[in-house]
């Protein structure tokens, strides 16, 4: 039986990783904080790892040469890497410094495959006003957490995968018409509203790159394509087309 590790298999990406791993019967193996001292010892006997770091990890990619290093010393052959869609975007700290990491994947030896999923819509809570700090009509590619734990076991499981890179999204729209389609609003407030509020709590660092964030999704929103998503699950790609 295959088994997987899932580095930050304890966050919400890595549970749905793990899930999915599971329903299609192999092992899944959530790795933490606490595995790090010996991570090359907690990676013994896996067939593959999936590398999700932690959200807004301040330097992602020593995070990520650590975790191949790991992988290495334990002889695991195959790794994943959790991305972003659009990686290399030089107003996104946050975005680069997974750009760097993919780059660590792809020299390191190891069989790979990177996901490069857009944003989750389990981050938008649809049940009430919706704030946010960037414009409504912002053009995003959104994906489900579920489907993107069944394309890393896609990937991870299946062969044919390996040197790819897939970005993952199963919807082209905006906040404004998903806030519409659930019957609540949209309050847009600025930088300076929201660093005072909704980011005050927050360290300065993870606040500047939030506003760096919400700037360039103002500007630019966060597109994504969504035939690889479909592709991945077996869907129908003209259906995928017209989402």
């Amino acid at each position: 039986m295959t088994r997987v590790a899932v580095l930050g298999g304890h966050g919400k990406t890595g549970r749905s990783v793990l899930a999915a791993l599971e329903a299609r019967g192999a092992i899944g193996v959530p790795l933490g904080r606490a595995d790090w001292p010996d991570l090359a010892g907690a990676l013994r006997g896996c067939d593959a790892a999936y590398v999700v770091a932690p959200n807004l990890h301040p330097d992602e990619p020593a995070y990520v040469a650590a975790a191949i290093e790991a992988a290495r010393v334990a002889r695991v052959p195959r790794i994943g890497y959790h991305s972003v869609a659009s990686p290399y975007a030089p107003a996104l700290p946050h975005h680069v410094g997974k750009a760097v990491a993919e780059d660590l994947v792809r020299r390191s030896g190891l069989a790979w495959t990177i996901l490069q999923p857009g944003a989750y819509l389990q981050n938008l809570d649809l049940t009430g006003p919706v704030r946010l700090a960037y414009r409504a009509d912002a053009p995003f590619g959104f994906a489900e957490l579920r489907e993107v734990g069944e394309a890393v076991a896609t990937v991870l499981l299946e062969p044919g995968h390996e040197g790819a890179t897939y970005e993952l999204a199963s919807r082209r729209t905006s906040v404004a018409e998903l806030a519409a389609e659930a019957g609540v609003e949209v309050e847009v407030v600025g930088p300076r509203q929201w660093a005072a509020t909704d980011g005050a709590a927050l360290g300065e660092r993870e606040r500047e790159w939030l506003l760096a964030m919400f700037d360039y999704y103002d500007r630019h929103g966060l597109p994504v394509g969504t035939l690889p998503l479909a592709a991945l699950l077996g869907r129908d790609a003209e259906a995928t087309r017209r989402a």
